[in-house]
């Protein structure tokens, strides 16, 4: 389990990507993460033949915890080239795909290993008739396929749009990894105009809202009055009419954590600036195409980094922490950009964010924002954060309140940059405005510093030199 982030001790498996006895390629995707701040397909270290399994999906594994064994693609095929007597025991059977029941290794798990395992003979035979496939996993009678396969593969997010659309995965050619149906892929079956209803046949996803997610309880009770649940984890749960209940994923329960933690870490303090961003706008229409030839957008964002940027060297406080009775300055300046997603949000970190001009800005916020959204982040993208910009005002919020990102001082929140009327030589104009909010620890950081750092930022955006483009 590699390491994910500062502050972060475990990660949870949603995923494997890969089978005992599968072979893998260096960097190929072997299992997928979710903590508060990543949510991700992990690479495999090494080539060769995976051996063996010792987390299973679901389970939440310490950092550096050993969660799978990668054998030399000789080593373990050497077994294999004898084949066994008909009497003695496969030496590797198949391992269900599924995560172990709560009762341990023993009862159903094991007889289904022990069936695949029967089976597996027969399969490798020219002559032996063909095994039949297991149920298909959407509840239907048919049996599965190469599809059906593949819909286990995809994401949950896509699984997730699958069943908002009433969309049977199986109809759409999947472009990912082994065939996976990506994000990409469904959105485009789906904007393609393809009719709705095509839901997998035997299955009414309208009447089973629950249907696939045996986590999800939902509440169908015959009066007004509150009624008890039992949820298949065990435990009662409350709830009324229309009311659907499930548990919190992974990746909400760790931001629910991490923010707790810095409320209650943080003395936080919030000011707010009204920035003119006029000059910013014509000289973002002035090279916009230059860049969009480089192959990246000029955005505000760019702009607001590498003023942020010149802040920070100017105010270094601000880019330090907090260790016990120390003050730890950091002679790095790593950007954390808060991306969000459906399932929740994720700060990957612009490394070395000083050493980059407005171009090597933009095309990096650029990466690391496609890259989160493709779920292609690596665990070092959102580590070693000293600064941290986050957006509402994409969604039009004029400004916000940001939670510091700990064990950072600092956070910066953008408000929706829009035209405005002000007062400008007592006469009113329209200009392109924006609220800026810094949110503070004031253990470290008094109001004064704070707002010297945001009328510096304020006046490097105003007057933003077009030699810097």
């Amino acid at each position: 389990m590699p390491q994910m982030g500062e502050s972060i001790a475990e990660g949870t498996i949603v995923r494997w990507l890969k089978k005992i006895g599968d072979t893998v390629d260096r960097d190929e995707p072997l299992f997928e993460i979710s903590t508060d701040k990543v949510d991700a397909e992990i690479p495999s270290p090494a080539a060769g033949v995976l051996t063996e399994i010792t987390a299973h999906e679901g389970d939440t594994v310490a950092v550096n915890s050993v969660v799978a064994n990668i054998a030399a693609a000789g080593e373990a095929a050497a077994p294999r080239a004898t084949a066994a007597p008909p009497s003695a025991p496969a030496a590797s059977p198949p391992v269900s795909s599924k995560p172990a029941p709560p009762g341990g290794e023993g009862g159903p798990r094991k007889g289904v290993e022990k069936a695949a395992a029967s089976t597996q003979p027969q399969a490798d035979g020219a002559s032996a008739p063909v095994p039949q496939p297991a149920a298909r996993p959407n509840g239907g009678g048919a049996a599965a396929t190469k599809d059906d396969l593949r819909r286990q593969k995809s994401s949950p997010l896509v699984r997730r749009i699958a069943r908002e659309h009433h969309v049977d995965i199986t109809r759409i050619p999947g472009s990912g990894i082994g065939g996976r149906v990506t994000k990409h892929d469904i959105l485009g079956f789906i904007e393609s105009g393809a009719p709705a209803g095509s839901a997998s046949p035997g299955v009414n996803v309208q009447q089973n809202p629950a249907h696939e997610r045996p986590d999800v309880v939902a509440q169908v009770p015959q009066s007004g009055d509150l009624v008890g649940q039992i949820s298949p984890g065990g435990g009662t749960q409350r709830g009324g009419p229309g009311v659907e209940i499930q548990p919190l994923s992974v990746m909400r329960k760790k931001i629910a954590e991490h923010m707790v933690l810095s409320r209650r870490t943080s003395a936080h303090v919030h000011s707010v600036f009204h920035v003119n961003f006029s000059t910013i706008e014509r000289i973002r229409l002035q090279k916009k195409a230059e860049y969009e030839r480089l192959g990246t957008k000029l955005t505000y964002m760019s702009f607001i980094a590498k003023a942020i940027v010149d802040a920070l060297r100017r105010y270094p406080i601000v880019n330090a922490s907090i260790d016990g009775d120390n003050v730890v300055y950091k002679k790095d300046i790593n950007l954390g950009i808060a991306v969000a997603l459906e399932a929740g949000l994720i700060v990957p970190v612009l490394k070395h964010a000083d050493e980059k001009n407005l171009l090597g800005l933009s095309r990096g916020i650029a990466d690391l924002a496609d890259r989160a959204r493709a779920k292609q982040l690596k665990p070092e993208d959102v580590h070693d954060g000293t600064f941290t910009i986050t957006n509402p005002g994409q969604f039009g919020a004029q400004f916000g309140m940001p939670i510091i990102n700990q064990p950072q001082v600092a956070i910066l929140g953008v408000g929706t940059i829009e035209k405005r009327p002000v007062v400008v030589d007592d006469a009113i104009a329209i200009r392109t405005m924006a609220y800026l909010t810094l949110g503070f620890d004031h253990r470290l950081i008094d109001g004064a510093v704070a707002d010297e750092f945001m009328a510096f930022v304020k006046n490097q955006l105003e007057n933003f030199d077009v030699n810097q483009v």
